[in-house]
């Protein structure tokens, strides 16, 4: 319960269990309860890891602690972080790693213990107060500082030998309240440690501190009238544990040299320091910290806090309390990286956008086009007149290779298709990222990028294709037999009028020029007439098959374009919804216990 913390705790379990999206298997103990993850069974054991008179059998760490809503917000964390992995670094994951890791030592210890520290400054009293509380004089008191140099415990039952060993307090260091008794039977549980001063001059002294506190269950915070507004206690300790309100008591000690009211007026100015701390005060019944006023030299007002101490610790509920906390505050600094400023997602508009963007860089509507012309080029080849053809023929002939001449494409036309890619990549990715945290929009570009290496050349080969389709002959419509029939028939009647004129001209047929003539000329007139009307009747056709070859190329690029940037970056986008409902879980209200009261400090997704 500290501000500042290591950046992974190295002992213990760790929340890395190498898999991502997914849980691990439970396992099952041999009478077929579940285990819990860290090896013990899923309702404890009770046993703090050690032997003989510290065995605590029967106890079930975790039974209530860890169960309900809280248990729920630790699985989403773990989730949290093993998808997360990959994404974000280490740095950023180590405070919540290290709350999973605490998590697991603290199961594995005993829950009928209520771990509590005494922390205050130079001078401030707290080793008499912790003599007050344990009826005896254990720690150090007097003029010398600091006469705390390292913890001391006071333990009011057996099997707190695990939690002790945890806190790294030395076995001389340990003692219980009265010499052969188990002392007041209200503290019954209790686990009382003696801290240093947070304000020691010495470094090790404050290190000690910040190492306890971020492991006890519950703090009492010991400051006198002339401390009591220090910065150093406020802004290093109480403002950053702002959201352990539930956990915290904060004793105004040394009432006995005020005079008067003197110590109520203090009291309210401690109150409001608090609040603007923004640590909760638990008034009129409701949660927050706790704090009243006393004097552990003259006792008055020690018997009120050990009734308070006493109440807290047999609740059970403090471990669960500050693991809540615990996950609140994490969650909060996380929040940043996992919480969107905006409706977020790859929006239908911006797809057919990208696909639009694809089948204009392949050429699809050139595509198109050209196929259209070369449709009704065909039908004039077939539908047109046995002079016309032959002049065209008679040109080709006369420039040979000339009709196989195509000018090559310009090279900045290539240059301009890839750099339409890119750019209709970057522009969806943007899309898909906008609103997104840092790290996973980074990730949705990095995605849209790594598909789009092979894009330019999966679109070429696209395009070589539907041109070469396109190259064939197209196929005709029913009417087209038809049409050159007539025009054949068009063109018998002008070769029959011919014969029927020379005819008459050599004197082998009866002399009439009208009629022959007439004929030729039906023949004349009906050739272009077919043809025109051909012309007419294949612009649906030659323009459906345009509109159709322009369709398969937008769909060919558009598929491309799915399978190479779209998909990959939809992946993303599943993994960021998928930690953001994880996020949700664990950053949601969290049960502080059997009491069923709500931690005050939340971190909501926006």
């Amino acid at each position: 319960m500290t501000a500042i913390t290591d950046d992974a705790n190295e002992t213990g379990d760790r929340w890395d269990d190498g898999l991502i999206a997914r849980r691990a298997e439970r396992r099952t103990s041999p009478d077929g309860e579940p285990e819990a993850e860290d090896g013990g069974s899923a309702d404890g054991d009770g046993h703090d890891g050690h032997d003989g008179p510290d065995a605590t059998t029967g106890d079930e760490p975790g039974a209530d602690a860890y169960g309900g809503p809280l248990k729920h917000r630790l699985d989403a964390l773990r989730d949290l972080l093993g998808l997360s992995q990959a994404r974000l670094d280490g740095r950023t994951l180590a405070e919540a790693g290290r709350v999973l890791d605490e998590a697991a030592a603290r199961r594995r210890l005993s829950s009928r213990h209520t771990v509590v520290a005494i922390a205050g400054a130079t001078g401030s009293g707290k080793s008499t107060l912790f003599n007050a509380l344990a009826g005896v004089r254990i720690a150090e008191t007097g003029l010398r500082r600091p006469t705390t140099s390292a913890p001391i415990a006071c333990t009011w039952s057996e099997g707190a030998a695990g939690l002790l060993d945890r806190l790294a307090v030395p076995g001389r260091l340990r003692r219980r309240p009265l010499a052969g008794g188990d002392g007041d039977e209200q503290l019954q549980g209790l686990v009382l440690i003696d801290l240093p001063d947070h304000d020691s001059a010495v470094v090790r002294h404050r290190e000690q501190v910040d190492r306890v506190l971020a492991l006890v269950d519950a703090v009492i915070w010991v400051v006198d009238p002339e401390k009591y507004a220090d910065a150093a206690l406020h802004e290093r300790y109480l403002r950053p544990l702002a959201g352990h309100a539930e956990v915290t008591f904060v004793v105004l000690n040394q009432i006995d040299r005020l005079p008067g009211d003197a110590a109520d007026q203090v009291l309210d100015d401690l109150r409001r320091l608090l609040d603007d701390d923004g640590m909760a005060v638990g008034e009129h019944g409701e949660p927050g910290a706790t704090v009243l006023s006393l004097s552990a030299l003259t006792g008055e007002g020690v018997g009120e806090l050990r009734e308070m101490v006493g109440a807290f610790v047999q609740e059970r509920t403090a471990a669960a309390r500050r693991l809540s906390a615990d996950v609140d505050a994490a969650a909060a600094a996380l929040r940043p990286v996992y919480v969107a400023d905006g409706r977020t997602g790859l929006h239908e508009r911006a797809r057919e956008d990208f696909s639009a963007r694809l089948a204009d860089a392949v050429g699809a509507t050139a595509a198109g086009e050209a196929a259209e012309r070369e449709w009704r080029r065909n039908a004039g080849r077939a539908c047109g007149t046995p002079w016309l053809r032959l002049w065209r023929w008679y040109e080709r002939t006369r420039m040979p290779g000339a009709a196989s001449l195509q000018p090559p494409p310009p090279a900045e036309d290539e240059l301009t298709a890839r750099q339409r890619v890119e750019q209709a990549v970057r522009t969806v990715a943007d899309e898909a990222a906008s609103g997104l945290p840092v790290p996973w929009a980074q990730a949705v570009r990095e995605a849209a990028q790594r598909g789009a290496q092979g894009l330019p050349r999966a679109l070429d080969e696209l395009a070589a294709r539907e041109a070469a389709a396109v190259g064939e002959r197209p196929q005709r419509p029913r009417w087209w037999p038809a049409a050159v029939l007539a025009q054949a028939a068009m063109t018998l009647l002008q070769i029959y009028g011919a014969l029927w004129l020379v005819g008459q001209i050599i004197g082998v047929l009866e002399p009439g020029i009208v009629p022959p003539v007439l004929v030729m000329l039906a023949g004349i007139v009906g050739g272009p007439l077919v043809e025109w009307a051909c012309a007419a009747a294949a612009r649906g056709p030659a323009r459906r098959y345009g509109q159709d070859v322009r369709r398969r190329l937008h769909e060919a690029a558009a598929g491309c374009g799915r399978a190479k940037v779209l998909d990959p970056v939809a992946a993303e986008l599943m993994r960021y919804r998928e930690v953001r409902e994880r996020y949700a879980t664990v950053s949601g209200p969290a049960a502080t216990g059997a009491g069923g009261t709500r931690a005050r400090t939340r971190a909501r997704i926006g």
